[in-house]
C-alpha cells in the first residue's frame, strides 16, 4: 500500500531500460545496436494531497496525478475564496 494510488490502485510496475549505441541509419549510420538491457521500476508520480469527500469534509490521500487532472478526486480548499463586504 505504501507505492500506491488509493483511487485507482495505480502501483510500481517492472520494464526494461535499454542501452543503445550507434548512429541511427536515417541520419546516416549503420544503425543502433543494444549493449545492454537491465530490469527498472516505473513509479506512479502520487502527490499527498487532501481530498474533498462527496459526504462533507477533506482527508489526506495519496493520489496519482492523473486522478487529480482527470477530475477523479477533488482537491480541498484550504481557505474560503475572497468575497466583497456587502
Amino acid at each position: 500500500m505504501a507505492r500506491e494510488c488509493e483511487v485507482c490502485g495505480k502501483s510500481s510496475q517492472f520494464g526494461n531500460s535499454v542501452e543503445t549505441r550507434g548512429k541511427a541509419k536515417y541520419l546516416g549510420g549503420v544503425g543502433t545496436k543494444i549493449t545492454g538491457i537491465t530490469r527498472r521500476k516505473f513509479k506512479p508520480n502520487l502527490q499527498r494531497i487532501k481530498v474533498e469527500l462527496p459526504a462533507g469534509g477533506a482527508k489526506r490521500m495519496k493520489v496519482c496525478v492523473q486522478c487529480i487532472r482527470s477530475g477523479r478526486v477533488r482537491k480541498a480548499v484550504k481557505q474560503k475564496p475572497f468575497a466583497l463586504p456587502g
